[in-house]
């Protein structure tokens, strides 16, 4: 019972002592929290201090803002009803004049209204005074009037009084007496006026033969011009004669690529530092010279690069060719020509007419046009025009079986040229009638050209229309791609298209071709036919 009695006393004292000591720890536990409390309250009203200063000040920054641009916004308002008071003013000013100005204007025109006024009235008196001066006038004008019909109604009297003497004289009638005269009169006058008329024509015929001889050779001697003769070779120099073998290229492929693409054949001799080109078309001559130039200067020289370098001098040639059209019409003052006929003008540059050159001839007979028009007091720049152009249908892009002055008036006529220069162009050699008064002076112009000394030569001519025929002859057959006489036409080379021409063929063709030459034309000497078939495959990697 002791024992249990102890255990009592010491659990009670135990937990009394627990209770203090929790007690204590709860006290201070809660002391502890009261001062963080305080703490976080303190941090946070200084924050919350600290923030509303912070959105004061924001809200002072807003609010003078605010004022600034009212106040702005108040000015403006001020200065836009200032500038509409101003307006306002000086409208009212502007009203103002005007309607002083109108008032003015009023006031002047009443003053003129008043001068009128008073002038119509001058004039009315002045008017009043003339009608009366004219009734008077009148009045003895009447009287005079009465006067001389008596005086006519005696003189008629008078007249027939003195016919019927004369008639009683004469044994005629007045008529009869007038008629025979008439036809007297008209007898002399008759061969007096056939006598002066033979004069003037005899006079006019002696003038114009002395004038037509004068302005002729005025003209000649005022457009002397240099002759030339066109050539069917061209030299072409070299550096040395070391570039000779590269030209030829292994077993002669280089320059039988280069005679193929051109239609020009190459003579390459003992002349030292010196190739022949040889060719009766200039043109032909000129892209093989152009060519061979490039080839040397770029060193690369095979039958693929001869190719392509031959086709670019062709696209080149071709705008050097409009080039010297479109100088040639400058010079000579030529406006407004269709791009067409400009540039036929410069492929005259390579072409030849009895061996002249056909650009020369055509600007002399333009120049001669032109003053032999102004000596007559006719357009010069119409026979100019007409002069320069009077040979287009000698290049034609395509031949046919016009003459060159019929071909050359459609030409004119279809780029829009002025019917007065396609009658002349037609009627320069008499295939047209002339039906403008500039056609004879091209005429005549065209043969004062060629007539010139040493200026054409008939057989050169010849030559070519005979190289011509011959190489048009080869294209009529099927399969042809290209035709080119060579050699001074000793020699005729065919290019086949391989697709449509067997190895056959080309036997058959060459044999076909050559006996049509032999049947068809007149040559000296022989011309042998080749026919040369190449086949090309050509693939592209990509």
């Amino acid at each position: 019972m002791d024992t249990t009695v102890l255990l009592i006393i010491t659990g009670t004292i135990t937990l009394i002592i627990g209770v203090v000591t929790g007690k204590l720890i709860f006290t201070k536990a809660s002391k502890k929290d009261v001062e963080e409390a305080e703490l976080k309250a303190k941090a946070i009203l200084k924050e919350a201090e600290l923030r509303a200063e912070t959105i004061k000040k924001e809200k002072q920054l807003e609010a003078k803002e605010k004022f600034v641009q009212l106040k702005a916004d108040f000015d403006n308002d001020i200065l836009e009803r200032n500038k509409k008071i101003a307006e306002s003013e000086v409208r009212a000013k502007q009203k103002e004049q005007s309607v002083n100005q109108r008032e003015a204007a009023f006031n002047q025109k009443e003053n003129s209204v008043d001068k009128l006024i008073k002038e119509q009235e001058t004039i009315k008196d002045s008017l009043n005074r003339q009608i009366k001066e004219n009734e008077v006038i009148k009045e003895n004008l009447n009287k005079q009037i009465e006067i001389v019909n008596q005086k006519k109604v005696q003189f008629e009297k008078h007249e027939e009084e003195h016919l019927k003497r004369l008639e009683a004289v004469a044994g005629l009638t007045a008529e009869q007496a007038k008629a025979q005269l008439i036809e007297s009169m008209r007898a002399a006058a008759h061969t007096q006026g056939l006598t002066i008329q033979q004069e003037i024509i005899e006079d006019a015929k002696l003038k114009a033969n002395k004038e037509a001889r004068k302005i002729v050779i005025q003209s000649i001697q005022r457009t002397a011009a240099e002759v030339t003769i066109e050539n069917t070779v061209s030299v072409f120099n070299l550096d040395s004669d070391e570039i000779k073998g590269q030209i030829i290229g292994r077993e002669g492929r280089n320059i039988r690529a280069l005679e193929a693409a051109t239609g020009v054949d190459l003579i390459v001799d003992d002349t030292p530092e010196a190739i022949v080109l040889s060719s009766f078309d200039p043109l032909r001559r000129e892209v093989a010279r152009l060519s061979l130039s490039r080839l040397i200067a770029d060193g690369r020289i095979h039958p693929a690069r001869i190719e392509e370098v031959v086709e670019k001098t062709r696209k080149q040639l071709e705008d050097q060719v409009l080039e010297i059209g479109e100088r040639t019409v400058i010079e000579l003052g030529i406006h407004g020509l269709h791009k067409e006929l400009v540039r036929m003008v410069g492929r005259m540059s390579f072409r030849s007419s009895y061996g002249q050159n056909l650009l020369m001839h055509s600007r002399e007979t333009a120049n001669l046009c032109g003053i032999m028009a102004a000596e007559l007091g006719l357009n010069p720049k119409l026979a100019k025009r007409a002069g320069l152009l009077h040979d287009i249908g000698k290049v034609p892009d395509e031949e046919t079986e016009l003459s060159h002055a019929l071909l050359g008036a459609k030409l004119a006529e279809k780029y829009g040229e002025n019917p007065a220069i396609v009658n002349a162009i037609g009627a320069h050699h008499d295939e047209m009638e002339m039906l403008f008064v500039i056609s004879p002076i091209i005429q005549a112009c065209d043969a004062i050209s060629g007539a010139r000394p040493g200026a054409r030569r008939e057989i050169m001519q010849q030559y070519l229309q005979r190289i011509k025929d011959l190489e048009a002859l080869a294209q009529t057959y099927k399969g042809v791609e290209k035709a080119y006489a060579i050699q001074a036409g000793r020699e005729l080379r065919v290019i086949v298209e391989a697709d449509k021409v067997t190895d056959s063929d080309s036997d058959k063709l060459s044999f076909e071709i050559a006996q049509q030459i032999q049947t068809e034309m007149t040559y000296p000497g022989q011309i042998k036919v080749t026919v040369i078939r190449e086949k090309r495959a050509v693939n592209i990697a990509r």
